[in-house]
């Protein structure tokens, strides 16, 4: 059986009060009375019972996290910087994956809650219907949403740039002379791939270029492959692919290899979120950087800015800056001129990530 505080009083000849308030450094125990319990709580290997001290205090000092799939890169380094800061703030950290379902997420929602979580990081595979957002305001728990915008007024938000990052993406390819290209994203309603490709195609859309076409499915590697496979088709007429995340153009670079496609000799990728592997594709990936840890360790720290005030849940959004990375997947079409944009998209190249800038309050 586990060892109680009352074997602990039991055996240090105290009562349990005495016990409670030696451990936890609390008033009224002399420091010899609080030595001799600290050495007899060791001896015993007696653990602080968590749960029931957080229904005294109403805290679990736990923190939960709803990601939509760990597998994906981006949400690995994600949960890191969000593991990185909850346990330098003493919390533990509860990992749940939606698998892009959800139903699976709104259900580990409603389990963190039960777990008397004292708050909650989540990654909305969709968007939130009215009922849900209502749902997650009615739980009473500070909430954190990744990579969604602050159309959601009530909860705290931190994304990265992402229409800034579809311009970069676009005015690179323009730089090279793509003006035939192709955009490979995932469904219609995910709120940070729609704002790249709203970024994105826009820059096409003011140089009064034809628009890239677009092919919407899973923001997965499988739907990556599924995607490029309908766009190069053997009468494509596209010399570059800008896709959505880094996965979706790993499928990209699969299918173009299948089809005999060299990259970048015959068709230019560029990726968006500068995962670790997309340095060791063949060629290594030419990608969107965002500060994926710091995404997460951003999260964390609002959470625990809105567990100090008492319950107040005054919402803040953080959207932080992107830049290129510029690798080897992509080329200059052949006869094409120097860059046509204008430099500012140069100069982003090379500009460092701008700090986490807070959105104001909405």
């Amino acid at each position: 059986m586990p060892v109680t505080i009352k074997d602990v009083a039991r055996e240090s000849g105290v009562n349990t009060s005495t016990v409670s308030r030696a451990l936890n450094n609390g008033y009224g125990v002399n420091h010899k009375t609080r030595k001799h319990v600290m050495e007899v709580a060791t001896r015993l290997n007696y653990r602080t019972n968590q749960v029931a001290r957080g229904l005294v205090t109403g805290r679990s000092q736990t923190i939960g996290l709803v990601v939509s799939d760990i597998r994906n890169p981006f949400f690995a380094e994600v949960a890191r910087g969000a593991e990185d800061a909850a346990y330098r703030a003493g919390r533990d950290l509860v990992l749940c994956n939606s698998d892009l379902k959800a139903e699976k997420q709104m259900g580990y929602f409603d389990s963190l809650l039960a777990k008397r979580v004292d708050g909650i990081v989540m990654n909305s595979v969709a968007a939130l219907s009215r009922a849900q957002q209502d749902q997650l305001w009615a739980a009473g728990v500070p909430i954190v949403l990744l990579n969604r915008s602050s159309v959601y007024r009530r909860f705290s938000t931190v994304l990265g740039d992402n229409v800034e990052g579809g311009e970069i993406a676009g005015n690179y390819l323009m730089d090279l002379g793509h003006t035939k290209v192709g955009h490979i994203t995932g469904p219609r309603t995910h709120g940070n791939l729609t704002d790249r490709a709203e970024g994105f195609l826009k820059v096409y859309h003011d140089w009064g270029l034809p628009e890239p076409e677009v092919i919407c499915g899973e923001h997965t590697f499988a739907g990556g492959y599924k995607s490029a496979n309908q766009l190069l088709r053997a009468d494509r007429k596209i010399t570059a692919i800008f896709a959505g995340n880094d996965v979706l153009a790993f499928g990209c670079i699969r299918a173009a290899i299948e089809k005999g496609i060299r990259i970048p000799d015959d068709l230019s990728i560029i990726g968006f979120d500068n995962v670790e592997m997309s340095q060791i594709t063949n060629p290594p990936l030419t990608t969107i950087d965002q500060p994926k840890y710091e995404i997460g360790k951003a999260a964390i720290e609002m959470l625990l800015s809105m567990m100090g005030k008492d319950g107040i849940r005054e919402p803040e959004h953080r959207v932080i800056g992107v830049r290129l990375i510029e690798r080897q997947s992509c080329r200059r079409v052949s006869g094409a001129p120097g860059p046509i944009t204008s430099p500012r998209s140069i100069w982003r190249r090379a500009a460092p990530l701008r700090p986490v800038k807070p959105q104001g309050k909405r």
